[in-house]
């Protein structure tokens, strides 16, 4: 859990009390995405083909190799991906988000790239049919904008294929840019290695602690900013395993909420421009957007996250804290404030204990 989590009530749930519009019940129950990336999950060798420069009609390639780590997340409706591509030109990290929307039945594809990571790409969208998939989406390139396809191909073979095109036309005509070819190395997932700690571009150790698997003990304010006093307690579970080399982390959140089950995504990137943390959060309430990141860093063992946000539809500020970080226990804590800061209400408190 990361960062603030949004108040959506979740699709499921609307659908059950008969709230959601019938062809949204349609989609939420008959499809059932949970296993579109299964046969993606593990770790494996990538082989790449990377067009020199696009959209100038250039013919020369660059070939490089890499590796990438993926793990299945929001009970099998997200996933996340970790990368490291090998350039010509330098090793880089990055990291890929996958989630589903069963009112849309879509998938949001979206990517972190470790050399600018307070950037966040714009999702592509689409799903997987068979052995294929194509996912579309808008972005710029060099200043002007573009359509962004993606291509997955013969995922159920020994080799399968993804390849990425741009369209400055509108979808007219499309050049294919980049090309990989993946080979399975482990069938169970494993953290790619970190960055080794003489490296100048490593970040601090800071959420070393986190990595591992823990159940969570929350306690919810049932109203928020309206002077309550009435709390929900609950239980939850939560996974964490590093990325980027440990320049960013994820989490993976079950929380047994009284409504019923939520699930979250939380992920990290350091900014060795301000040498701060982004935290941004993936509700799987709402998993078509990510929202904007809280910022912070810890200092004396204490981290603190701050960003603006809303609460239906009053402007506050968000403050996420965590504390009490021993081996084996963690504490997170948001908090709102309406008059910028000069006071908070708690809102949510996490205990975490470690299993492994």
């Amino acid at each position: 859990m990361q960062n603030v989590l949004n108040r959506r009530v979740m699709l499921a749930g609307l659908a059950s009390s008969g709230f959601l519009p019938a062809a949204a019940r349609g989609a939420v129950h008959a499809a059932d995405r949970r296993g579109d990336w299964a046969w993606l999950e593990g770790n494996w060798k990538v082989e790449h083909r990377r067009l020199r420069r696009r959209l100038v009609q250039d013919s020369h390639w660059d070939r490089f190799t890499g590796t990438s780590a993926v793990w299945m997340t929001l009970g099998g409706l997200g996933t996340i991906d970790d990368n490291l591509l090998r350039l010509p030109g330098g090793d880089y990290r990055a990291v890929g988000i996958r989630a589903y929307d069963p009112a849309a039945d879509r998938w949001s594809i979206w990517w972190l790239d470790g050399r600018n990571p307070t950037r966040i790409d714009p999702p592509v969208t689409g799903r997987l049919e068979g052995d294929t998939g194509t996912f579309t989406g808008s972005d710029r390139f060099e200043g002007r904008p573009i359509d962004v396809r993606f291509h997955w191909q013969g995922i159920h073979g020994s080799r399968p294929h993804w390849q990425q095109s741009f369209s400055p036309d509108g979808g007219a005509s499309w050049e294919m840019n980049w090309e990989n070819f993946f080979t399975r190395t482990r069938k169970i997932p494993a953290p790619l290695p970190l960055l080794p700690e003489s490296d100048p571009g490593r970040a601090p150790d800071d959420w070393r602690f986190l990595a591992g698997r823990w159940t969570v003990r929350h306690r919810k304010l049932r109203k928020r900013l309206a002077g309550s006093r009435d709390w929900d307690e609950f239980g939850g579970t939560f996974v964490n395993w590093p990325t980027l080399g440990g320049n960013g982390n994820v989490g993976d959140n079950l929380m047994e909420a009284p409504t019923g089950d939520i699930r979250g995504v939380g992920f990290r990137a350091w900014d060795p421009a301000t040498r701060e943390w982004l935290s941004w959060w993936l509700d799987g309430r709402d998993p078509g957007r990510i929202g904007a990141p809280l910022r912070g860093r810890f200092v004396d063992g204490i981290g603190t996250y701050l960003s603006d946000d809303t609460h239906e539809g009053r402007p506050v500020k968000t403050r996420v804290t965590w504390s009490r970080i021993t081996g084996r226990t963690a504490r997170w804590e948001q908090a709102f404030s309406v008059d910028g800061g000069a006071s908070w209400e708690v809102n949510w408190t996490s205990d975490f204990t470690r299993v492994a």
